[in-house]
């Protein structure tokens, strides 16, 4: 989507709150341990290289993506510190990585197999962090006998720096250990069978970092604490308390670009599934689904001016309606989400009400929705 820079609704992002958030986990590591900060999904909605050169300031050290794509945007805004794809990219694409100093991640013996064909035929090495299934069921090796043959395969493999050796928790911002404990075990056991020795051994998400589980890791992957936001935050429970200070980075403003009165009996937004049973003041703000606010939103408050108002009547594609307490002028600002923790519009609000968690709000808010910072 073509960013609309000419309408008054914008995702704001604060880079001191990004940079007090990766100044706290650095400060809360183990002398000696690195930080990789991981900007994938466009940094969670955030702004991927805007986030990245922040992180980097303030002392990370590598980067972590989703897909090679993403790691070749950072390459093309002049970033030059390690950069690992998390998730599995095609071997086809092995040259291609490696031209751009890319690391990649292998999770099978037959992707190690097509990749090393593919560099032969290019003359050319990749780096690789190899990634463990250790219980969470996605991607990576799991059998003893696999991980074994893919051992020997990379043993004075020229086609193969061995950068790095990995695992995701599934658990661990849960505060029972027992799936933590039994993930870490696999992991130790597979490390055990690997003759070669890695540059990284890194298994610490935000999680595993913040909430104190005791794991010997040589990086963390610091991911969602980067934008100040809880990791253990679900639909209507409790967080857990984090070992840092976090400060959320990101807020969704806009303005009423249109008001009027309605009487009673009159329908709001389509199916009319809100009818007014007294006159009414509706403010009309030029954000929808399309931006990633989502319809089941209906119902929630966002703050008009000073005031916290309901969102009446279905949320169309690119408009929502609000009820009013009163005439407010056209250009009234609106909050729809606030980064303040306390506000009743917080981004975990906005998660609870739409049953899901703030990962996904951040991470839908599109394309559409212009990026602005502040420092």
């Amino acid at each position: 989507m073509v960013p609309a820079i000419h309408r008054p609704a914008q995702v704001v992002v604060d880079l001191g709150a990004i940079k007090h958030n990766v100044t706290a986990e650095m400060q809360h590591l183990p002398q000696g341990t690195q930080m990789w900060a991981v900007v994938k999904a466009n940094g969670y909605g955030h702004g991927a290289v805007q986030v990245a050169k922040t992180a980097l300031a303030a002392g990370a050290t590598g980067l972590c993506v989703a897909v090679l794509d993403e790691a070749i945007q950072l390459r093309n805004a002049d970033i030059t510190v390690p950069i690992l794809v998390l998730g599995i990219a095609p071997a086809k694409e092995a040259a291609l990585a490696s031209s751009f100093d890319i690391s990649l991640t292998a999770g099978s013996l037959a992707w190690l197999q097509a990749a090393d064909q593919v560099l032969h035929a290019a003359g050319k090495q990749l780096k690789i962090h190899l990634g463990i299934d250790s219980g969470m069921g996605r991607i990576g090796f799991s059998e003893d006998e696999e991980f074994v043959a893919a051992n020997h395969l990379l043993e004075d493999n020229k086609h193969f720096f061995v950068e790095g050796m990995f695992t995701h928790f599934s658990t661990a911002d849960s505060s029972d250990d027992v799936y933590f404990n039994y993930q870490v075990k696999r992991f130790k056991h597979m490390q055990n069978l690997l003759t070669i020795k890695p540059k990284y051994i890194h298994l610490d998400n935000t999680a595993a970092s913040i909430f104190g589980k005791d794991v010997k890791t040589d990086l963390v992957r610091f991911g969602i604490g980067i934008y100040g936001l809880n990791p253990s935050a679900n639909p209507a429970s409790p967080s857990l308390p984090a070992e840092i200070d976090l400060k959320p980075a990101l807020s969704l403003v806009s303005e009423l670009s249109f008001v009027k009165q309605i009487h009673p009996g009159y329908g709001v937004g389509y199916g009319a599934t809100y009818q007014a049973d007294s006159d009414q003041w509706i403010g009309t703000v030029p954000v929808g689904y399309a931006d990633g606010w989502q319809r089941s939103l209906q119902g929630f408050k966002v703050k008009i001016g000073d005031t916290y108002c309901p969102i009446v009547g279905r949320i169309c594609m690119d408009q929502f309606m609000v009820r009013l307490p009163k005439e407010m002028p056209v250009g009234t600002k609106v909050e729809l989400i606030s980064a303040d923790p306390t506000a009743p519009n917080n981004i975990k609000a906005v998660a609870d009400k739409v049953g899901t968690i703030h990962y996904e709000i951040t991470c839908l808010l599109s394309d559409r929705l212009p990026r602005v910072y502040h420092a």
